[in-house]
């Protein structure tokens, strides 16, 4: 069993920064946990534009505080996020987040990241070590 705190992760390697200071990632499952997904509380910094595109990872996100918007850059479309709002990156989706108040949102990622991750020029993380073998059972399911 893995007990964890948002104490114990603040100032810890589980604290990630953005380099442009646009959010902070607390990391409370990670890769070399085992559990096949990571799990983290991110913060989004009031008055921020963060290009991401994740082309190796699914993503779900609850918001559970604070106020902006994902904008799908496939589509155009344009929605709200709120205390209350989940959201999925199920295809891959280039988007960019906005944060109109700081947003507290609650994120799952599979394939797992490690940890120290930072967004490419793309707005992507590397992919996971193992990620041929789940992409292949992605692609097969």
């Amino acid at each position: 069993m893995i007990v964890r705190t948002l104490e114990e992760i603040i100032g810890s390697e589980r604290e990630v920064h953005a380099e442009n200071g646009n959010w902070v990632s607390r990391r409370f499952v990670l890769g070399d946990d085992a559990a096949g997904f990571s799990f983290h509380e991110t913060l989004i910094r009031a008055g921020t534009e963060t290009h991401i595109w994740y082309k190796h990872h699914i993503e779900a996100v609850y918001c559970v505080g604070g106020e902006g918007e994902i904008e799908d850059l496939k589509s155009g479309a344009v929605h709200p996020i709120k205390d209350g709002t989940l959201y999925l990156l199920n295809n891959h989706d280039e988007h960019l987040l906005r944060g109109f108040s700081e947003m507290r949102l609650i994120c799952a990622f599979n394939p797992p990241v490690t940890g120290r991750e930072h967004h490419d020029a793309d707005g992507a993380y590397a992919p996971h070590p193992q990620g041929a073998a789940w992409a292949a059972l992605r692609s097969a399911g």
